[in-house]
């Protein structure tokens, strides 16, 4: 269902849909080269995209654009990025990129967050589009409903949410997360798989923090995992988890561990 394609720095997905594949992301200006023999590399074809989506656009997610538009492939943009199109267009014109082509207004397709699902369905992607505003105020994400995966952009990886608490960053990823998610594609860091684990003790704040604390002080005084699961009535695993990260970061909080647990491919 989701293809990856590494051509440049910045990650892009190919979302084969039951009408029509949809482009996530295109990395820099001058890649469009790199891009082609990406797809001829994966035995896939421009002219079965039918759509490209962009996460946000920072000069590393939308360099080509247009000249994939060019191609015939529709740009179909949130409503909420529609003053942002044009915001990386400076900074090519300072570096003298000239391969860069700037992306013709007529040609892109607005569609609201809320219809996002409808427009999917049309591609016979059945999932929607989610405002996810931190690293960006265009930020999107797109959530598929079968593979329960997120394509998050640029979002702050789910493993540095600890620094991220109180702030934009983090609200988006309690939208997110309230998904429950069992893979998470970024737009540079390597793809995330999300154990059952996490979710068991997520959401609960008080609860997961005086766990966590309780098995790590049951870890200093040398307890063994059949004693500490005695004492908490914790999962054998999660435990297991919690020691693994306590012992082999020493220093790292309650917060840092719970952030780390279960997220696979960090």
């Amino acid at each position: 269902m989701i293809t990856e394609l590494r051509y440049s720095n910045t990650n892009t997905y190919i979302i084969h849909g039951k009408y029509g594949d949809l482009l996530w992301d295109t990395g820099w200006a001058g890649t469009f080269p790199l891009f082609c023999k990406a797809l001829g590399e994966k035995k896939l074809k421009l002219q079965d995209i039918r759509c490209l989506m962009i996460s946000h656009f920072h000069p590393d997610h939308m360099g080509i654009a247009q000249e994939i538009a060019d191609m015939g492939v529709q740009i179909v943009a949130a409503d909420v990025q529609r003053k942002y199109i044009h915001i990386s267009d400076s900074i090519f014109e300072r570096e003298g990129n000239r391969a860069f082509i700037p992306i013709c207004d007529e040609k892109v397709k607005f569609i609201s967050i809320a219809d996002s699902r409808e427009f999917l369905r049309e591609l016979g992607i059945h999932g929607e589009l989610i405002h996810t505003p931190g690293h960006s105020e265009d930020s999107i994400s797109l959530w598929l409903d079968k593979e329960r995966a997120l394509l998050v952009g640029d979002l702050n990886p789910l493993y540095e949410l600890e620094m991220h608490k109180g702030t934009q960053i983090a609200e988006s990823w309690e939208k997110l997360l309230a998904m429950k998610p069992k893979k998470i594609y970024y737009g540079h860091a390597k793809t995330a798989e999300i154990g059952k684990q996490f979710y068991r003790f997520y959401g609960n704040d008080d609860d997961r923090y005086a766990l966590v604390k309780t098995i790590m002080k049951l870890t200093d005084k040398g307890c063994s995992t059949e004693e500490i699961k005695a004492k908490t009535g914790a999962d054998t695993v999660f435990i297991q988890d919690v020691v693994r990260m306590y012992v082999t970061h020493r220093g790292v909080s309650v917060q840092g561990i719970l952030d780390r647990i279960e997220i696979k491919g960090m």
